[in-house]
Formats: structure tokens, sequence, C-alpha cells
């Protein structure tokens, strides 16, 4: 089957996800430059309040959770734009038609459409 997509549109999806992929990549970086105990300010004089530790902790969780979802989402960038090199970006992944141009500027990751996720 051919690629319902145009060579026009084919461009433009891949100028949009390697935007994506860059900016994905600076999220990434700029985080992993962030000192450890930037967000973290002093709730009482002395040290370790267990407040202090209790919020770091938080920190520490809900950073290195959005570092794996940044991680995840350059993945499936990257996988869009293999698909795009192998001639199946905008194909469903599980039925084989065409996903609509809509839901691939909304989603420009798709592999499915909307009612096979």
């Amino acid at each position: 089957m051919s690629n319902p997509l145009s060579k026009e549109k084919l461009s433009y999806f891949k100028k949009m996800l390697l935007q994506l992929k860059k900016e994905t990549i600076e999220e990434i970086q700029a985080e992993n430059n962030a000192g450890p105990n930037e967000s973290v300010q002093e709730l009482a004089s002395y040290d370790n309040h267990p407040a202090d530790m209790g919020t770091e902790q938080f920190e520490q969780q809900r950073d290195a959770g959005f570092d794996l979802m940044r991680r995840d989402r350059l993945q499936e960038i990257n996988d869009a734009l293999d698909r795009i090199e192998d001639g199946t970006y905008g194909i469903s992944e599980k039925s084989g038609k065409p996903i609509p141009v809509e839901r691939l500027e909304a989603v420009p990751t798709a592999r499915n459409l909307v009612e096979e996720e």
C-alpha cells in the first residue's frame, strides 16, 4: 500500500517532529543540568529538618517521573520519524487504514486510529 500522505504533508510532519525532538532534547538536557537541590529551600534554620527531606524526596520522584515521560516522548518521536523514512507514517499499525491528517496534526506520533487506541 502506498502512503496516503503527499510528499508535502510528509515533509511538513517530518519538520514538526524534528522540532518536537529538538525541544524534548533541550528539556532533557536542561533538567539534567539543574542542580539536585535547586528547588528545595530551607524550611528551618537547622539542617536535615524532616519537612526538608520529605520535600526533597517528593521533588526528586516528581522530576524522575517527568524525565521518564520526556524520554518516552523522545522515543515516540524517533519511532514516528522512522515510520516516515520507511513509508508507513500515517498508516495505522493495527488496521493498516490511513490515519486522518487531523489526528496527525493533533498527535504527530500517532500510530493508530483514535478508535483503535
